[in-house]
């Protein structure tokens, strides 16, 4: 009996530790260099998103995501102004959804491709996520 529970407990914490949020454990990182912002800079703003993702993303699992690209820099003066910070970065991914359709608000088994995350900093200050979508 003593072996049953042991077991069950086992799996049980496992089932809690998997299923606490989003799955990064295989994402791919695209590299994409800039002109605007650090290798670094860019590499803190995925860290970032993937902790953000794993907290919050529950039944989904990141395939890839990179920096948008600096073409699109238009976009962050606009950010910028509206959630009245620095700098502002754009990061563009792709996952896949489970059968339970994330937090409801999700489509189920579907894959979301060139979702955007939208993160914003002052100077000298770490990258915090503002939103997220298309």
């Amino acid at each position: 009996m003593k072996k049953i529970t042991a077991i069950f407990l086992t799996l049980s914490m496992l089932f809690i530790l998997t299923s606490c949020g989003g799955n990064i454990k295989n994402v791919t990182i695209n590299e994409v260099s800039s002109n605007i912002y650090s290798k670094k800079d860019i590499e803190n703003a995925i860290d970032t998103t993937l902790k953000y993702f794993k907290k919050n993303f529950k039944g989904c699992t990141l395939k890839e995501i990179s920096y948008i690209g600096d073409e699109r820099s238009d976009e962050f003066e606009e950010w910028q102004k509206q959630y009245k910070k620095d700098e502002v970065i754009i990061l563009i991914s792709s996952f896949d959804v489970d059968s339970t359709g994330g937090d409801g608000s999700l489509n189920p088994n579907s894959t979301y491709k060139r979702w955007q995350w939208i993160l914003a900093r002052d100077k000298g200050k770490n990258w915090v996520h503002m939103d997220h979508g298309y």
